[in-house]
Formats: C-alpha cells, sequence, structure tokens
C-alpha cells in the first residue's frame, strides 16, 4: 500500500516544481500544500514538518526535506511506470512551448 503523500511547496519554487513533476511521473497522487512566500510566515510548515524550507515531502510519518533528498526516496520506494517515459516527453514540449513564446514576445517588445 502506497504512503499518504503531502508535498510542502510553492508554485514559483524551481526545487517544488522538480519535486511535483517526479510525483507526476510517477503517477501518485499527493496533497499539495502552498507555503507562504516568507519564511517567517510558514509556521504551520514548522508545526507540521519542523523544517521551514522547501520543499518538504511527510510520506506517512516520515518526512523528507529538499528536492534531492525527496526524489532520492521517491527513487528508492516507488517503480517508475510505463507512462513515466511519456510524461517526461510532454513535460519537455510544454517547455519548449512556453519558452518559444516568451522568446517573441520578448523579441517583440525590443523591436
Amino acid at each position: 500500500m502506497s504512503p499518504t503523500l503531502d508535498l510542502w511547496q510553492t508554485e514559483w519554487c524551481p526545487a517544488s516544481h522538480r519535486v511535483r513533476q517526479r510525483l507526476t511521473e510517477l503517477a501518485l497522487t499527493y496533497t499539495a500544500h502552498q507555503v507562504p512566500v516568507e519564511r517567517d510566515d510558514r509556521e504551520q510548515l514548522q508545526q507540521v514538518t519542523g523544517a521551514q524550507t522547501i520543499p518538504v515531502l511527510v510520506a506517512d510519518e516520515e518526512v523528507i526535506v529538499g528536492a534531492e533528498a525527496i526524489l532520492a526516496y521517491l527513487e528508492e520506494h516507488f517503480d517508475e511506470p510505463p507512462g513515466a517515459v511519456g510524461q517526461r516527453a510532454k513535460a519537455v514540449k510544454a517547455k519548449q512551448k512556453e519558452l518559444e513564446e516568451a522568446c517573441r514576445e520578448l523579441a517583440a517588445a525590443t523591436h
């Protein structure tokens, strides 16, 4: 049985993004908890996890802090499903499209 997964993160954090992407690739269900931008406002994060930095994954009672530690935990505890390669390919295409659009907008704004 899979553990209950709670991810403490923000949408703007690149490390949180890498963890969310890997959770998606592994087809894992998790609950995302949005964390305030300012560290001084992260009382709930500290109360629940003991951490003040993100991302933090709580897997049942185990608290894993930091993207590298979380990714290692996921690698150790979950097998990669067949759909993971397709998920990664789709993410690459979406990022490429986003960057191409940003470049077009930047070029239009500077000319």
